[in-house]
């Protein structure tokens, strides 16, 4: 039986009518829906800046490096401040520096934009994530899929957004302007209501001042946790880059047709993440990672062995539920974490599933180039069966 499901206070009501449970959804969409309008103007920035593959590769790894930098600043903050207000403290920030992106005057100002921009984008994720953990366990259910499902479908409206606004002639200051405005009143008018009190001053001596240091790297059984969350994270970016390129070496796929493998891995993801807490609550943190590798390793297989494009859109969509629900389930295990603080602890997991995802595609280029596609994505299916092997550091207050 899980942690959750033998939780003797599950609050059983409809999750919409908690009002941290709202705040925290609120937060998670925006961060994502923020995020999502920047990608979707990419093509524009590069060709207004006249940007190379390189230099727009560069400022794209000032926004990583921003977010990355970020991590253990925002998880010794959230300890202090609280998660709740770090949060609402970071979307208020959040929403004007996308605005800040369309004002750049050179591509320098852009880069020094992008990398406040993903600090800004990396310390909500660390506050509201640490926010999320706490009203999971307050409620008792297993929620942190359904957060995670939002950010994912606020980068989708966002990306929806950059297309309306392009067909519209907007441009890229009007778009994020209304976007920044709109989708920053509605989300704080959720979000600050629902703050939490602030935590009491903690000693600054002791084991209590270890436990809540502004930066810390994961350690013990948390370390474990981080390779988790490196492996999952490491394929999940890999898909992003490699899936239509992997699909476009099949015969008689067009470009477009290539293009279905990241929607239908996207699209499985959200579902399952949406649906996730269902299998969570009934069968615990470790079966579940466990099945999610199990069935992110087959749906690698598949696309693997396959040469038809259907069933490697079949596979696709198996690798987009194995690797769904598996990092959230990182996240909350972090924020549980009998050694560490849960700022810290989220803020040291996070910096190492950020480092899988932001590897991941250069890594799976260099061993194509030595061994072929096939071969690294044979490595990303034995990473998800790390992930099955290390399942067991996932159950909640496990030392």
């Amino acid at each position: 039986m899980s942690e959750i499901a033998a939780n003797p206070k599950v609050h059983r009501g409809a999750l919409w009518a908690d009002a941290g449970w709202r705040a925290v959804t609120a937060a998670f969409t925006l961060n994502g829906l923020l995020f999502g309008v920047w990608a979707s103007r990419v093509p524009g920035f590069k060709e207004s800046f006249a940007l190379s593959e390189a230099t727009l590769g560069f400022l794209l790894l000032a926004l990583a490096g921003g977010a990355i930098v970020s991590f253990p600043l925002a998880g010794g903050l959230s300890e202090r401040l609280g998660a709740s207000r770090m949060t609402v403290i970071c979307a208020i920030i959040y929403c004007p520096a996308l605005i800040g992106l369309a004002l750049a005057p050179t591509p320098l100002m852009l880069g020094i934009a992008l990398f406040i921009f993903g600090a800004l984008h990396g310390s909500m994720d660390v506050a509201m994530n640490g926010w999320g953990a706490r009203v999971e366990n307050r409620m008792g259910r297993a929620t942190m899929s359904i957060f995670h499902a939002m950010f994912s479908l606020g980068a989708g409206v966002g990306a929806a957004s950059g297309y309306v606004a392009v067909r519209m002639g907007l441009a890229p200051i009007s778009h994020f302007a209304i976007t920044a405005v709109l989708g920053g009143v509605i989300a704080l008018a959720m979000m600050i209501p629902a703050q939490e009190p602030r935590p009491a001053v903690l000693s600054a001596t002791g084991a209590t001042a270890a436990k809540t240091r502004l930066f810390a790297l994961p350690t013990g059984r948390l370390a474990l946790v981080g390779l988790v969350a490196f492996a999952i994270s490491m394929g999940e970016g890999a898909m992003a880059d490699w899936s239509a390129v992997f699909l476009a070496r099949l015969p008689e796929v067009s470009e477009a047709q290539a293009a279905l493998g990241y929607a239908a891995f996207s699209l499985m993801m959200v579902l399952t993440r949406m649906s996730g807490g269902f299998f969570i609550e009934r069968l615990g943190p470790v079966r579940v990672t466990r099945l999610s590798g199990l069935i992110a390793a087959f749906g690698l297989s598949v696309v693997i062995a396959t040469g038809n494009l259907v069933v490697a859109l079949f596979g696709f969509a198996l690798i987009g539920i194995g690797y769904a629900v598996v990092m959230p389930l990182v996240f909350s295990r972090a924020a549980n974490d009998p050694d560490m603080a849960p700022g810290p602890a989220i803020a040291s997991v996070a910096t190492v599933g950020y480092g899988g995802m932001l590897l991941g595609p250069p890594v799976v280029g260099f061993v194509a180039q030595l061994t072929g596609l096939p071969v690294s994505f044979a490595m990303l299916a034995g990473l998800a069966l790390c992930a099955v092997a290390l399942a067991p550091v996932l159950r909640v207050g496990a030392r």
